[in-house]
């Protein structure tokens, strides 16, 4: 399960904060209307395919809008996209009504920059399940005051900020307007805004919500245990790949969450795919050696505290582990040279030396140990991965 301390926020805050009524009346409305009407009118009328395709497109359309566009392209700057990329993501994120992409993008560098802070945290799990996944939201806390300090770059973008001071306006015809009139074209107004409308909001809502509430309680910590956030493969197919949360929290500036090929992180396939035709640019990744370093570093953590909660050969086992950190530490210095070295041979390429031939032939023998040093590193996981087995089964 989990560590968290589930204490809810100071009683006398919770009094005296306001209701903030606009979102009460949202949530509320959309979800009994989501869990009466939407049974009803299938059980009386029923649905056709056309308004259960359009469901799953709105569905999809306006999650990945706040996955790939609110969060990953203006929250964290990880890739950069086309003016007609930002439209579409501005537009179905919209739709969404989870605010415009400025007022998200601050509280989301605020969640970062302070994780886990009962006071500064706008959805600190630590303040528990209800409050981290919708609480927060329903009153106007101190925490989820809007400040613009940290978003100065957006205010920047001639996108953000069309989206922000017409946001009504964008709302009201993507979640509105936009569902009436494909109802409209096929017949089935009330079918049609009941599923891709209200349905849609509610799942896509909760959906969201998800990352704040259960990917910081449920799943592992395989990259870091300095904050609550947790990887849950799960949680990844409801949230588009955002379930790779530990990871995230580590690596914030890497486009992708799901980092290994086979993690379901359909929102890096959107950036990399746009970046195939054009559309995205300069995608940022964190370099595989780093992320082996942060797996190896929790691993030496969690051998540690296992050794010390046995009584069976502790000083052979912290030998072991020892040697496996000297190892280790060798292996980061090297790679530490390493990378000075390959920043000072790009520079010559960039500066056009004359022999050319000797800097491509350096910077591949670079290229090559840090391939080896990698092959060491992974290697090195493996076996720490085996001693935590061994202590496990002890």
């Amino acid at each position: 399960m989990t560590d968290i301390n589930r204490s809810e926020a100071p009683i006398n805050e919770k009094d005296s904060a306001p209701i903030n009524w606009l979102s009460t009346v949202i949530f509320i409305g959309t979800f009994v209307t989501a869990i009466t009407a939407v049974p009803l009118y299938g059980y009386y009328v029923g649905y056709g395919a056309y308004e259960w395709v359009m469901f799953f497109l709105f569905l999809y359309f306006s999650g990945t809008a706040i996955t790939a566009g609110y969060h990953r392209l203006w929250s964290h700057n990880t890739y950069e996209a086309h003016p007609a990329v930002k439209l579409w993501f501005a537009f179905w994120g919209a739709a969404s009504i989870q605010n415009s992409i400025l007022i998200w993008s601050s509280g989301h560098r605020r969640h970062h920059r302070f994780v886990d802070d009962k006071e500064k945290d706008p959805y600190s799990i630590n303040r528990g399940f209800w409050f981290a996944h919708m609480g927060w939201m329903v009153r106007h806390y101190p925490s989820s005051d809007i400040d613009f300090s940290n978003v100065r770059d957006l205010q920047k973008d001639k996108v953000v900020m069309l989206q922000h001071n017409r946001y009504a306006m964008f709302v009201f015809i993507s979640t509105v307007v936009f569902p009436l009139f494909l109802g409209w074209l096929n017949g089935d107004i009330l079918g049609t805004f009941l599923l891709a409308g209200v349905l849609r909001l509610v799942l896509n809502h909760h959906f969201t919500f998800f990352i704040n509430s259960l990917c910081h309680m449920w799943g592992k910590r395989p990259y870091t245990d300095t904050n609550t956030a947790r990887d849950n493969g799960v949680l990844a197919v409801f949230t588009y790949g955002e379930g790779y949360h530990n990871f995230h929290h580590y690596f914030q500036n890497d486009y992708r969450n799901g980092v290994r090929w086979w993690q379901f992180d359909p929102t890096k396939w959107i950036i990399n795919g746009l970046s195939r035709i054009k559309l995205a640019k300069n995608l940022r990744r964190v370099p595989d050696f780093k992320i082996r370093e942060a797996i190896i570093k929790m691993q030496f953590a969690q051998a540690q505290s296992k050794i010390e909660s046995t009584s069976n050969n502790q000083e052979t086992w912290r030998e072991i582990i020892e040697k496996e950190y000297n190892e280790f530490k060798q292996t980061l210095d090297e790679w530490t040279v390493l990378r000075g070295e390959w920043m000072t041979k790009q520079r010559e390429q960039i500066n056009k030396t004359r022999d050319n031939l000797r800097v491509r032939f350096e910077s591949s023998t670079i290229a090559s140990r840090f391939k080896e040093l990698e092959y060491a590193l992974r290697l090195q996981q493996a076996r720490l991965a085996q001693l935590n087995r061994q202590f496990a089964s002890m």
